[in-house]
């Protein structure tokens, strides 16, 4: 007789033992969720049904494109990564939209689709949320896992709204910043203004605008 899969509480966060959040984690399908992120801190785990709708999609694809041509037009050396799940065992674990590692000394991360080893090779440089439904939450817990993480700088990008909460993160804490801190110069308003030019216009047209605005 097979057993029936367990059942798992979506969008909350739940208290689980290390060892419960990896089981679940590392075999998504025996609990038949299909696309899930999954996040642990402070002995709780969350697990996010993935957002897939139009809106989510098209901010999200921006903001990869975006990224990626500024640090290109600034040499800058990076590694980006989509839906990447970063893992500090036994303590953290978490699965941002967006990460990139920048830098002279990138980290060497072998393929593979196991989560990244954040004892290996760091914390990712920038951690993305592209928040459709998960406002308060990427704001709240998440954000104090992010801090616990180490990483460098945070965004909550508010996709209803066109809005980014950009948090540049040090000694545990972080502080809302203007113009980011990992991308040199880079003014967190121009993003903004690149969410709301893709809700009327295509990428083409966006792209050639935020050229403009990087040369």
């Amino acid at each position: 007789m097979v057993s029936a899969p367990p059942k798992i509480l979506t969008n909350t966060w739940v208290k689980a033992a290390w060892d419960e959040f990896v089981a679940i984690a590392d075999n998504p399908d025996q609990i038949k969720l299909g696309k899930a992120q999954f996040y642990y801190d402070n002995g709780s785990m969350r697990i996010e049904n993935m957002t897939t709708g139009f809106s989510h999609g098209r901010s999200h694809f921006l903001l990869a494109s975006a990224i990626s041509l500024y640090g290109t037009l600034q040499d800058l050396n990076f590694i980006s990564l989509d839906n990447g799940s970063f893992r500090k065992p036994g303590e953290r674990e978490c699965q941002p939209d967006l990460a990139f590692y920048f830098g002279n000394d990138l980290p060497e991360i072998p393929p593979g689709n196991s989560p990244v080893s954040v004892d290996l090779y760091g914390p990712p440089t920038l951690a993305i949320e592209i928040s459709a439904s998960t406002l308060s939450d990427d704001m709240g817990q998440k954000r104090l896992l992010y801090e616990r993480l180490d990483v460098d700088e945070y965004w909550i990008v508010d996709v209803a709204n066109a809005k980014i909460i950009a948090l540049s993160i040090s000694e545990g804490g972080s502080r809302q910043v203007q113009t980011s801190v990992v991308l040199p110069d880079l003014q967190i308003a121009v993003i903004e203004e690149a969410l709301r030019r893709i809700q009327s216009e295509n990428d083409g047209e966006v792209n050639r605008w935020l050229l403009k605005q990087f040369a």
